[in-house]
């Protein structure tokens, strides 16, 4: 058994396809299946369910499937720990974001990254929170950027940054007072995210409190909810980093939200507790905060980018 065929097995049970998994290895979809029952005969067992449809693995397959990406994870830390010692910022570096995220990070963080540091293979993958965590924990992925709050035993959370929700109004809705209060808008509509436009119970408070009169429509980006309530009134919430994608004239339509009902997100970057790429994270997180406002950047991350 060689740590060659663990990648082969690995690579067949990430995409339950041999013609996925073949063409992401560079091989042939013949020589992946022969390999495969070769590993196979060698262990007594079989890995693999194989159907016309589907590739799933055994009882015993799922068990040598996760003692096969940790041995790949335990090899890989050789190379991560010479390249450390080295002072290196090399090799692969998969990132996962959420997608309500990414749209405001990302553009520009694979522009600045990829500029200051060629020798490093970038792959990055919107997922959900909780997708990121589990894709963490298998070492899937190196890195996550999420919801603060999802951290679990054996992944570290360090606070990225926080922003603050506005509430974006038609322009036959706006008030004249210069913040919003909910209670003004007893009777308009309010247009969410299918994602619970990735807020938390804080805002969610007072949507739940406006029952009378409340219309929501579950979309699936900020971008669609603006037009929305462009094109049908109402209002939505959108976050701060949303702000200057808006054109002049719906800047004008924007308002704080005032009082109690004050709303925050706040966004951390997730790692594997026993995670030893001290210079690489330090890297991403150079190329974040030229991004990411000075006044929303969380003092941890400062101090740790200066450690």
């Amino acid at each position: 058994m060689t740590l060659q065929q663990l990648k082969y097995i690995i690579a067949i049970d990430r995409h339950r396809s041999f013609a996925k998994a073949a063409a992401e290895l560079d091989i042939t979809q013949p020589t992946l299946s022969a390999l495969l029952l070769k590993l196979e005969e060698e262990l007594g067992v079989k890995i693999f369910e194989r159907s016309n449809r589907s590739v799933v693995p055994t009882s015993i397959g799922r068990i040598i499937l996760l003692q096969a990406q940790t041995a790949i994870s335990e090899a890989d830390r050789i190379e991560e720990i010479v390249a450390e010692q080295k002072g290196a910022v090399s090799g692969p570096l998969s990132i996962g974001i959420g997608p309500t995220i990414a749209p405001y990070l990302m553009p520009w963080f694979i522009k600045k990254y990829t500029d200051a540091h060629s020798e490093v293979k970038l792959s990055i993958n919107e997922m959900k929170g909780d997708a990121i965590i589990e894709a963490l924990r298998f070492g899937n992925i190196d890195i996550g950027i999420a919801m603060s709050g999802h951290a679990v035993t054996g992944v570290k959370e360090i606070p990225l940054y926080t922003e603050s929700f506005f509430v974006y109004m038609a322009k036959d809705c706006l008030m004249k007072q210069p913040a919003f209060n909910p209670a003004d808008l007893v009777h308009e509509k309010m247009w969410i995210m299918k994602e619970s436009q990735c807020m938390r119970e804080s805002t969610f408070s007072f949507c739940k409190a406006r029952s009378i009169g409340r219309h929501i429509y579950e979309a699936g980006s900020i971008e669609t909810l603006i037009r929305i309530v462009d094109i049908n009134g109402g209002f939505t919430i959108i976050p701060e980093m949303h702000l200057p994608f808006l054109s002049e004239s719906q800047r004008e339509n924007v308002r704080p939200i005032e009082g109690r009902f004050v709303s925050k997100r706040s966004i951390s970057i997730y790692l594997r507790a026993d995670f030893i790429r001290l210079n690489m994270l330090k890297s991403v997180i150079h190329a974040l905060q030229s991004i990411i406002p000075k006044k929303m950047i969380s003092p941890e991350l400062s101090q740790l980018s200066t450690t």
